[in-house]
């Protein structure tokens, strides 16, 4: 019997690998206000200011690693038997990617937001793989989706969302759409649906099951329930 699983992931997932969040509680993104770093008006008014803070956050990925509840995800992805896998983060480090590239499975991860190792062509769309700094004078831009622009893949989240039978939504508070209304749409499918966070989100009302800890707690603690087959998914 098919049993498909996505997964949703934010920030709470690699903060505790030392990713700083963007967002801080004052609203600030690392001391900036959103719009001069995370839009498409702000590109264009600074490029330096914007350049320098991608540059500096491209840097720090650097100085961290995947930690055990990115570990869990790659492992269920590569010994779930009984469905398709597939997370979807809103995380642009590459966190989710160095863990599944252990297990083999790296194509089961989504970046919607875009990814800071990649550099998007300004005129032509292109997209690669960028490890450097960029220029504020040059012809790339970070692979970033800013307020404004829309997410990525969005097309087979949905498909994946409504072929679902277990939703989990690891580490993030539910602010953000269209992320914040995949509960709703895999609920519309008929999955279970749980939350695995450090306190509840804006809609931890749409979730069957909330499990509140640390990341690298809950998520290994539930994959291996999973792979166990201590939790049946209807």
């Amino acid at each position: 019997m098919v049993r498909n699983i996505v997964i949703l992931t934010g920030a709470g997932i690699s903060a505790e690998s030392g990713v700083p969040t963007f967002r801080a509680s004052d609203g600030l993104w690392c001391g900036h206000r959103v719009e001069e770093v995370a839009t498409p008006e702000g590109f264009e008014a600074n490029p330096a200011l914007v350049q320098d803070f991608y540059n500096q956050r491209r840097r720090q990925l650097a100085l961290v690693e995947p930690n055990a509840a990115h570990h869990a995800l790659a492992k269920l992805a590569a010994e779930w038997q009984h469905g398709e896998v597939l997370v979807v983060t809103q995380n642009v480090d590459d966190l989710h990617d160095r863990a599944h590239a252990l297990t083999g499975t790296a194509d089961r991860v989504l970046h919607m937001h875009g990814e800071l190792l990649k550099a998007r062509q300004i005129e032509t769309g292109q997209v690669s793989d960028w490890t450097g700094d960029m220029a504020p004078d040059g012809d790339v831009r970070p692979h970033i989706v800013w307020f404004g622009e829309m997410p990525l893949d969005m097309e087979r989240i949905y498909e994946a969302l409504a072929e679902s039978h277990l939703f989990l939504s690891i580490g993030t508070s539910g602010n953000v759409y269209p992320a914040a209304g995949f509960v709703q749409e895999a609920r519309r499918s008929g999955a279970t649906t749980v939350e695995l966070n450090l306190e509840p989100s804006l809609g931890h009302s749409l979730f069957n099951e909330k499990i509140l800890g640390p990341a690298t707690e809950v998520v290994p603690a539930y994959v291996e329930r999973l792979l166990n087959g201590e939790i049946k998914i209807i």
